[in-house]
């Protein structure tokens, strides 16, 4: 596996984002990894290389053009975005654009896969019609950023949340599966019974919040679901 930074811009912002290459030279598929809200971490850049180690070309976009925030910056960065969901189908159109122009990546079947805030800029992707055969969302918010559209959804749609998320109330996800309906999307929302938020992140425990706790076993079918959409996605015969 090959990985390494990439900067790219959007409005005006710098950003560092990070291939993951597994190719070994070879065309495959693009993966774009959004991250969560504390921004790009080795959370999303592990997710990257273990997409890579299956053989994908993989770029974990950056949504804010810093790293290391505090816990009150990273609230004011995701706030921005969800204030604005124009400015959030910018920051995540703008990463397609280095994946699709990677010289080993099939700019004709492209992913994307987001935790947290990133599976609602996944969501995002699909909504605003990006060139993504699919959107896996690891719990994500399924409450939408102020100003989002939907039209029709051609993107296969994958959502995982745990039954106890604190931060998915039961009318966003009434909601959300309104929304898909009304989009004639190809769509699924599975839900982990006795598991709460951030059920992939193994350094979510430290920080004590209540909701909030890493599940192995969560993690791991959770894994497996989103290999599986990929291959389907990805097939030549949509």
């Amino acid at each position: 596996m090959h990985g390494f930074e990439h900067c790219y811009d959007a409005d005006g912002v710098r950003l560092t984002g990070f291939f993951a290459d597994g190719t070994r030279g070879s065309s495959a598929p693009g993966v774009l990894v959004a991250h969560e809200a504390p921004g790009l971490t080795e959370h999303a850049k592990h997710r990257a290389a273990m997409l890579a180690e299956r053989g994908y070309v993989a770029f974990a976009l950056d949504m804010y053009g810093r790293t290391g925030l505090s816990l009150e910056e990273a609230r004011q960065e995701s706030h921005a975005l969800m204030a604005d969901a124009a400015l959030l189908r910018r920051r995540a159109r703008a990463a397609l654009e280095p994946l699709r122009a990677h010289a080993h990546c099939d700019g004709d079947r492209l992913a994307v896969i987001g935790f947290c805030l990133g599976g609602i800029v996944a969501l995002e992707l699909a909504r605003d019609g990006a060139p993504v055969r699919c959107a896996v969302g690891f719990h994500p918010g399924l409450k939408r950023p102020h100003g989002s559209s939907t039209a029709r959804i051609s993107a296969k749609i994958l959502m995982m949340i745990g039954e106890d998320d604190p931060v998915v109330p039961r009318e966003d996800r009434a909601s959300f599966v309104k929304e898909m309906s009304e989009a004639a999307a190809d769509w699924q929302l599975h839900i982990f019974g006795g598991v709460g938020h951030s059920f992939t992140n193994r350094a979510i425990d430290a920080l004590g919040y209540p909701g909030f706790a890493y599940d192995e076993r969560a993690d791991r079918r959770a894994w497996q679901m989103m290999l599986a959409l990929l291959e389907e996605s990805f097939s030549r015969v949509r």
